[in-house]
């Protein structure tokens, strides 16, 4: 009895259609496999030097009170202020500063940079065509000793492929890339702060000039007054011209602290100009006139630990490229494995005068699997060294969380202690200016000598300026916390 074959015969035609799917079914599951990225997923850093600074106050040892207050800090600071003039100079250095501008443009290349990037995720496209005059060899065309007649040819080509991302190479280039535009952001961030801190400080030290060019001025008004008195005195033959010269000499030291006053003014007038993206001429006059300081109506927000670490750019800046660099590790790593792209090729050649003939015309469909047998030691020195910049990386992240809480810890601390050094500086100087009255009033009547009233007028002044300037650092020091605590964004 003849015995049936499990396997049927197929006839020829099936088998040249089966043939013909093989490919296709090749291609559609290379398609439809899921892939893997090889190297390391990232995650937000857990280590223990940041669950222990995010666990620490920011206001220690009993700064939590006072002029200091634990409420959120608001994004747009400077408006604590209300200070309508401060709020014009921010926006405006917002909209035109350089720096800005130009970390806009780092911003953007970072994203196109990106989207190049996400490309490799779409299939590829390549078009060719080439016409032109002449003949084929009659070798190449199989006819020894024959030249064929020169006539018009073309050959033209349509590619469409499509890589396989099996080992994730892509998927890890595009979270390199994702990260490192998100680093970009922060990194512009950063300036939006420094540039918004910057300005207010500016335009804070031209106030502060102002102050202490009005403190000198007021004191030396009373001194020239004194130095007149002195005069009508010795000509009455009740003062000596020892005191008539120290007290012109009082009125000359005092005149010359007020060009180096002028000048700190107008620098700082310079300074705002540069940092509103505009040239000094072009800046309302007035504003270099301020002559007083602004000051808070409440206690300054400072905000909790977990929030700085939040709100602050260079943190998220450090972090985002610390991811970059992770997913670098498995871009290198995928180097060590083949890659399969799936090709589409349809091609058409022959003379001009039978374009769009059957036989002019090919196709091809298939997977193409490429795999440059790597240099084991150089791959392996690539993922060395990105393994190696991931963890400088981390080094750095680390440290920029250290930094940050140092930054806001030691302007807390000059602040509060400025605050303490004003005070009694206030109690100095309503002393001084008792001290100054009485011994002017004695010295009128013959009873001390002029030398006790320069002394006092002196050390009155010095006490005046000395005040004058803590109020131009104690605003300071409040725009160097803001800065500090990474609000202006």
């Amino acid at each position: 009895m003849a015995r049936r074959s499990l396997f049927p015969v197929m006839k020829a035609g099936h088998a040249r259609r089966v043939q013909r799917s093989v490919p296709v079914m090749l291609a559609l599951w290379l398609a439809g496999c899921g892939s893997f990225a090889v190297g390391p997923d990232y995650k937000a850093p857990d280590s223990a030097l940041l669950h222990q600074v995010a666990s620490t106050r920011l206001t220690p040892d009993g700064q939590g009170r006072g002029p200091i207050s634990g409420d959120a800090l608001p994004p747009d600071w400077w408006r604590l202020y209300q200070s309508a003039e401060l709020d014009g100079l921010i926006r405006q250095a917002l909209h035109h500063n350089q720096d800005l501008r130009a970390a806009m443009y780092d911003l953007t290349q970072a994203q196109a940079a990106l989207r190049e990037v996400e490309s490799q995720q779409q299939p590829q496209f390549d078009v060719s065509a080439q016409p032109y005059y002449g003949h084929p060899s009659g070798l190449s065309e199989l006819q020894p000793g024959y030249v064929p007649p020169n006539a018009w040819h073309y050959s033209s080509g349509l590619q469409l492929s499509y890589q396989v991302d099996l080992f994730g190479q892509i998927k890890r280039a595009i979270e390199s890339s994702q990260a490192e535009s998100a680093a970009a952001q922060a990194a512009y961030d950063l300036v939006k702060v420094n540039v918004a801190a910057e300005t207010a400080r500016a335009w804070a030290d031209i106030c502060a000039s102002g102050v202490q060019l009005h403190t000198v001025q007021r004191s030396l008004t009373l001194q020239r007054q004194s130095a007149r008195l002195t005069g009508q005195l010795l000509l009455a033959g009740r003062a000596g011209e020892l005191d008539s010269i120290r007290a012109n000499a009082q009125v000359a030291s005092l005149e010359a602290s007020i060009p180096p006053l002028l000048a700190q003014q107008k620098n700082a007038f310079y300074r705002l100009a540069t940092l509103t993206g505009t040239v000094p001429e072009n800046l309302a006059p007035d504003i270099a006139q301020c002559a007083s300081l602004p000051s808070l109506k409440q206690p300054l927000p400072v905000g909790d630990m977990p929030s700085l670490l939040r709100r602050r750019p260079d943190i998220r800046q450090r972090e985002r490229l610390l991811a970059s660099s992770t997913a670098q590790i498995g871009v290198a790593m995928a180097d060590l494995y083949p890659k399969i792209t799936l090709g589409l090729n349809a091609s058409s050649a022959g003379l001009i005068s039978g374009l769009g003939e059957r036989d002019t015309q090919g196709w091809s469909l298939g997977p193409l699997i490429s795999w440059t047998i790597p240099n084991t030691g150089a791959v392996q020195a690539r993922i060395e060294s990105a393994r190696a910049g991931a963890g400088a990386d981390y080094v750095r992240f680390e440290k920029t969380v250290l930094t940050a809480l140092q930054e806001v810890r030691t302007a807390l601390n000059n602040y509060v202690q400025e605050l303490q050094r004003q005070q009694s500086l206030k109690q100095e100087v309503s002393a001084r200016q008792v001290s100054a009255e009485k011994t002017r009033l004695l010295y009128t009547s013959g009873k001390v000598g002029y030398l006790d009233v320069l002394d006092a007028e002196r050390t009155l002044a010095d006490s005046q300026l000395a005040l004058a300037q803590s109020a131009g650092q104690l605003t300071g020091d409040q725009i160097t916390l803001f800065l500090a605590l990474g609000g202006g964004w």
